[in-house]
């Protein structure tokens, strides 16, 4: 099955395509401090939750690029409805093949849950600081591990343990990189419910309405074995923050 083709089913239910909820989304564009008319990017920006907010409340100019061409499908949408005339562009494209007109130009770059597409939170970090200027904001969401996790729960997840680290490290990566660590926003286990949930719930609509869809017995595997490792070990064991860094102004 297309991994694209799913995770636009899955996640047909969400408005943010990671457990984090609005109103915390909300706080984050509440607490950022950007010039007028700033220049940003958003990588990975799904269905642009978080861009079209920076729009509506400050007024940037950017561009929000995400490897599936269903979210980005939803994201102009949503962005027509919402900030009509919004000097935004959503692109469909490998996010590491992003590059600003030149290095250090950005206001803010992001990249919330998708760490995987520069080798893992330190490289997220690496690309991001090269994009923005000097005071300047690096966004990055990432799990991190609540405790040691089993060893089925690994192999459910597909993953090994060095792939997260702990909450304080994910932090001291960004300090250790010259940025300064101001605020970080911290999912509950109740987003991490709904986030979950509403994948099991556009996944059954969907098998309902598609019943001839060859992928449907894939489709339902896939979920039914994520619904049980999150259910067994998952709730417990893997967190999710968004950590909010300032690269250091020079002196």
């Amino acid at each position: 099955m297309d991994m694209l083709k799913f995770y636009d089913i899955t996640h047909r239910e969400h408005l943010i395509l990671n457990p984090t909820s609005e109103e915390k989304l909300a706080r984050l564009v509440e607490l950022l401090r950007l010039p007028a008319d700033a220049q940003v990017v958003d990588i990975a920006c799904g269905k642009g939750a978080f861009l079209i907010r920076l729009a509506e409340a400050q007024g940037v100019r950017g561009t929000g690029v995400d490897i599936s061409a269903f979210h980005i499908a939803d994201a102009e949408k949503k962005l027509e409805e919402r900030v009509p005339g919004a000097d935004i562009t959503f692109t469909a494209m490998e996010g590491a093949e992003f590059s600003p007109d030149a290095p250090h130009s950005l206001d803010l770059a992001s990249c919330i849950g998708a760490s995987w597409i520069y080798g893992g939170h330190a490289g997220t970090l690496d690309a991001l600081i090269g994009m923005v200027k000097p005071g300047g904001w690096v966004i990055a969401g990432e799990p991190f591990w609540r405790q040691e996790p089993a060893a089925e729960y690994l192999e459910a997840l597909e993953c090994a343990r060095e792939d997260f680290s702990s909450h304080a490290s994910n932090a001291e990566a960004g300090q250790q990189r010259g940025l300064q660590l101001v605020h970080t926003i911290v999912s509950s286990k109740d987003d991490w419910d709904r986030y979950e949930g509403l994948q099991w719930l556009a996944a059954d609509a969907y098998a309902r309405t598609h019943p001839d869809d060859p992928d449907l017995p894939e489709l339902a595997e896939k979920v039914s074995t994520a619904k049980t490792a999150y259910l067994r070990w998952g709730r417990d064991t893997l967190g999710w923050a968004i950590y909010v860094f300032r690269l250091r102004s020079v002196a």
